[in-house]
């Protein structure tokens, strides 16, 4: 008898302690088989475009603009339309987002949502345990084998599968690496082929048996050539295991200020699997600051909570995306509601509530398909917004939005706002980057912060526009006394301040207990350094542990 052929990934510096108990059940031969054919056959790819991405923002950094692309315009200006959706994706009107550990999983599925982004990205902390867990926790509820007791003694089940949302899996994106799996040189795998190879490898024919496939959000991507390689690791998967071509269906986040000039050409490279685009925020603030942060005064952004979807800049870019999709016969997809209901506080929790509503009204009447919620009690107010507008209908697609003119120029406008930055913005973006960046250390992707729920884009936003109002050097109106301009030593100052309030606060042993200081010096060093770095999760995952 023959050996068997060695593994051909290597599992690196993984704590057996820490691994999962059941991990080989995600990692078999066979799988990690098929993950190594599609990092051998698109990391090259990959790591191709991400050289483009720099060359990219070196040429916003000498031009201070950005436009639509003149050697697409036959794609903009073509007759064609995207695969129709599958039954389980024609209705979004409620789309909940959330990590996937085992009581997360749980509720999503149960929250009367019509879609769950499975999140293994921005809600995510990469540790070992969280990438190989999710992917067991998922296999798990597809096989109805998963249930949940948590500390108090309360119990967790899923309900009939026909009260079940549809889970759309989100990958991490193209830049991030999974430094556990390698390959034969030492080389780690990208993150994004690890997470969407062992799921489609387990769950592909498995989801089609039910009724439903293998879907996918799509994070991050910042141009048509992107969309273009996941079409192509779209195909080869569905070659490789025998599934039906267009089997997978993927809706694309635009939350980069480059896609948004290629909303047509992403629905267009990824046609045969495209089910829609989605609208985020602050990822989108994040990518604007990223790529214009050395543009001078005009994009300098304000406090970002004075930055709603309805700043004239911002409503440029969602209205062109529903006018985009409904061309196309795409899915538009809605922003995120992130508050968390506090019952202890019933007028703050009704305030709150109306702005949701609010929110989700607007996007209703905008032309939306369906939008985001953090949490559950948030289904029936997001439910009931695009129900008044789409009564038995799963979509309304067939509003074309053709009243819909975008330029270029509106989609940067940044200088639009009125709104200044504010001495109390920048303690905001201190305390929130701070206490995210602590909890990510420790393995925790979606963070309860100030009664919202925050992810990795949070706390990129937060680190970019301390970054950005440092360079430019800004003025605060409402600063103390030698403290009115925005400067290195200004921010060590406040955040000292912070970071001792914070020890007051939760005690000593508690202080010491986490990883209070880490998360100070990060943020500080991702927001301070002189060459801003592309992603603070990049210097971050360095310091996570497991």
């Amino acid at each position: 008898m023959s050996a068997p052929a060695p593994s051909p990934l290597a599992i690196v510096d993984v704590d057996p302690s820490q691994a999962p108990a059941r991990q080989g059940e995600v990692l078999t031969e066979a799988a990690l088989a098929f993950v190594a054919a599609l990092h051998e056959r698109f990391t090259p790819r990959r790591d191709e475009l991400l050289a483009r991405r720099a060359e990219r923002r070196a040429e916003i950094a000498r031009t201070s603009t950005l436009d639509f692309l003149p050697e697409t315009a036959d794609v903009r200006e073509g007759d064609w339309r995207v695969a129709e959706a599958p039954p389980a994706l024609q209705d979004r009107r409620v789309e909940i987002t959330g990590p996937t550990d085992r009581k997360m999983t749980i509720n999503a599925l149960n929250s009367g949502a019509r879609v769950w982004l499975a999140d293994f990205e921005d809600a995510s902390a990469p540790t070992w345990q969280n990438v190989i867990g999710g992917q067991l926790n998922l296999t798990d509820a597809y096989k109805r084998r998963i249930d949940f007791t948590d500390e108090r003694g309360k119990s967790y089940a899923l309900r009939p599968a026909e009260e079940l949302a549809t889970v759309v899996m989100r990958p991490r994106g193209w830049h991030l690496e999974e430094r556990h799996l390698r390959d034969a040189d030492g080389r780690a795998v990208p993150g994004a082929l690890v997470d969407f190879g062992l799921y489609f490898f387990h769950n592909a024919q498995r989801l089609l048996d039910l009724g439903k496939g293998p879907y996918f959000y799509l994070p991050k991507t910042e141009s048509h050539l992107e969309a273009r390689l996941w079409n192509d690791v779209f195909v080869f998967a569905q070659e490789q295991l025998g599934i039906p071509h267009g089997t997978v269906r993927a809706t694309v986040l635009i939350e980069t200020i480059t896609a948004a000039y290629e909303m047509e050409e992403i629905l267009y490279e990824l046609r045969d699997h495209a089910s829609g685009l989605n609208a985020g925020r602050w990822d989108y603030l994040f990518s604007i600051v990223k790529n214009f942060r050395d543009g001078g005064e005009r994009f300098v952004l304000p406090d970002r909570n004075a930055v709603t979807m309805t700043a004239p800049f911002m409503r440029a870019y969602t209205e062109l995306l529903v006018r985009t999709c409904h061309k196309r016969g795409a899915h538009a997809i809605g922003g995120m509601a992130a508050f968390i209901p506090n019952r202890r506080d019933p007028e703050a929790n009704a305030r709150a509530l109306e702005k949701v509503r609010a929110d989700k009204d607007r996007e209703a009447a905008d032309g939306f398909d369906g939008s985001w919620v953090a949490h559950p009690d948030l289904v029936p107010i997001a439910r009931a917004s695009f129900d008044a507008v789409l009564g038995d209908r799963p979509h309304q697609k067939d509003r074309l939005r053709e009243d819909v003119r975008v330029t270029a120029e509106q989609l940067i406008a940044i200088d639009s706002l009125d709104a200044r930055p504010t001495y109390e913005g920048l303690r905001n973006a201190i305390q929130v980057g701070v206490l995210y960046i602590e909890a990510w250390l420790r393995g925790l992707g979606a963070v309860a912060i100030f009664g919202l729920m925050e992810d990795a884009a949070t706390a990129e936003i937060s680190r970019s526009q301390i970054w950005q109002w440092v360079d430019a050097g800004v003025v605060f109106p409402d600063a103390p006394q030698g403290r009115e301009k925005a400067d290195a030593q200004v921010v060590r100052a406040l955040a000292a301040e912070e970071l001792a309030a914070l020890r007051e606060e939760l005690g000593e042993d508690a202080f010491n207990s986490g990883r209070w200081q880490e998360a100070h010096d990060l943020l500080l060093k991702v927001s301070l350094d002189e060459n801003y770095v592309d992603f603070l999760t990049l210097p971050a995952y360095e310091q996570l542990r497991g």
